[in-house]
Formats: C-alpha cells, structure tokens, sequence
C-alpha cells in the first residue's frame, strides 16, 4: 500500500505548471537551464576536485566550500531534470510519494546549507579572533564531525516536518502552478487542517534557519570587532579579505531564502515567486564556485597548477 493510500489521500499525483509561456520561451528556457545545470556541475566538481587533490587547499576553510559544492550539486539535481521535463512538456505529473520525496531533500539541503554556512561563519570567527588556538580548535576530525552532526540533525529535523505534510489529505485539485514541489504550493492544496503545519513550520524555522542566521551575525560581530582592532590598515584589510567571499554568499542566499519565506508574498505575482525561488536553488548553485575562485588566490593558484600538470 503506498503512503498516500495509508493517509486515505484522493490525489494520486501532482502537475506542475512550470512556466507557462509560448513554447519558443520554453524551448529557451530548457536550453538556459541545461547550460546552467552543466556550468554547476563543473563549477563545484572543479572546487571539490581541487578541494582534494591540492595540498595547500587542506585546510578547515577549503574542506567546508567543498561541502558547500556538494550540496550546490545535490539541490539543482533534485529541481532541474524534473523541471526541463516540465518545460518540455508545457507541464508534468510527479507522483504523490515522488512530490514528497522532492520536497524532502529540497528542504534538507537548504537546510544543510543554512548550516554549512554557519559552521563557515564560525571557522572565520575562530580564524580571525583566536588565531592562536586555530589548528587546536578546528581540526580536521572536529570539521567532520561538525558536518556529519549539521548534516544528520537536518535529516532528521526535516524528516519530522515532510511526514506531517505527508499526512495530510489532498482530496481536491492537483495542480502545484510552481517549479517543483515546495511547502506553500502543497498546503494551499490540502483538504485537511494545516494549523499542525503552519505551527512545525514556526517551531522548525527557528532551529533550521534563524539559529544558523544569529550565528553568522554573532561571528561576524566579533569579526568585525577585532578587525577593527588591528592597527594597520593592511592587516584589516589581510584579514577582512578572508571573509569577503562568504559573507557574499552568505547575502545572496539569505537574501533569496528570506525573501520567499518571511517576507509576506501577498504582493508577489506567481511569475515573480518562481523566479526568485529560481534564485536560491539554480542561480546559488551557479555563481557560488565563481565567487569563491575569481577572490580567491589559493583556488587560482591550484586552478594554475592543476592546468600547468595537465600541460606536461
């Protein structure tokens, strides 16, 4: 019996609507997002590949941007084949177990993320404001060890929030006018009550969102305050330097998350609420590994050496 027979659901599978324009802008929307896809999948395999072969790169940093390329690998692979089909097909049907699959890993990677990024935020902290104790503090068994616990707390953490969603009943339309599986699309199509819904979401956002978020601000406070506190004005800037790419990332995705999930969408047209939820799952994945090579010298260097290898 599969789970939507189990939760007494009538809907047996969702359409997604995708975008819903003349099929020469879809056509140019699948080919847009199949060069993407590729140019991700290079970019943040070209990071994790110099991540692991490049010795200078070891380092707690490095070891964290290319959990970040990971995860901007795994989050695109869960939206984009699905939603060249859609394109394609001016629409298509996901399953109810294949919708809630979808959104499940959806959510724990961007929640993982909020996460890694925090776990970035703090490395710098301890880099910047007890470089002294650095390699005592951050060494590589403690970095594991911090993914692997942000990483199985998501899991679980998002787990608890997709089986309520899955047990809610679905009886009546089926249409999702969206990208891909999401939160809000699938309440707004529940028969049953989603007051338990609405309430995971607040109780599960402070922990998956705002406590990774108070953590980047508290770090960088502290940054910022001993940066400061540097009487050379090339050492500010030496130091301030290391965190310029994250903090960039940081913003981007932030800035994205937030503005589709806590600033009210009510004057958002459903256009404008694909793209930005574009922004956050596609064009994050993209530009991440351009930011962290173009400032960054030790990724150009080891881009020169891995090229000047392969010359030979």
């Amino acid at each position: 019996m599969s789970m939507h027979e189990k939760n007494a659901t009538f809907v047996t599978q969702f359409l997604l609507l995708g975008f819903q324009v003349s099929h020469g802008k879809r056509l140019f929307l699948f080919c847009l997002f199949i060069v993407i896809y590729f140019m991700i999948i290079c970019g943040n395999l070209l990071i994790i590949t110099l991540v692991s072969m490049s010795k200078n790169l070891h380092t707690p940093m490095y070891f964290f941007i290319s959990q970040l390329s990971i995860s901007d690998i795994l989050l695109p692979t869960d939206i984009v084949p699905n939603l060249l089909h859609v394109l394609l097909n001016n629409g298509g049907t996901l399953t109810f177990d294949d919708c809630i699959t979808q959104f499940y890993f959806f959510g724990v990677l961007e929640t993982f993320e909020c996460f890694l990024l925090a776990v970035m935020s703090y490395d710098r902290y301890v880099a910047i404001c007890n470089p002294l104790r650095y390699t005592s503090v951050m060494t590589s068994g403690h970095c594991v060890i911090l993914t692997l616990f942000c990483f199985l707390f998501v899991l679980s953490l998002i787990l608890i929030y997709t089986i309520t969603i899955a047990n809610l009943n679905f009886c009546g339309a089926n249409t999702i006018d969206h990208l891909f599986c999401d939160v809000v699309p699938l309440i707004d199509l529940a028969c049953s009550d989603t007051f338990i819904i609405h309430l995971e979401m607040f109780l599960l956002a402070t922990p998956s969102v705002f406590i990774p978020a108070t953590i980047i601000v508290v770090s960088y406070t502290y940054i910022v305050v001993a940066v400061l506190r540097i009487p050379s004005s090339t050492g500010r800037q030496k130091a301030f330097s290391t965190c310029i790419s994250h903090l960039t990332v940081v913003s981007i995705f932030y800035g994205t998350l937030f503005s589709i999930y806590v600033v009210p969408s009510k004057g958002l047209t459903l256009t404008v609420s694909k793209i930005i939820s574009l922004l956050y799952t596609v064009f994050t994945p993209l530009i991440n590994p351009i930011i962290y090579s173009l400032r960054n010298e030790d990724i150009k260097k080891a881009i020169q050496g891995t090229v000047h290898k392969l010359a030979i």
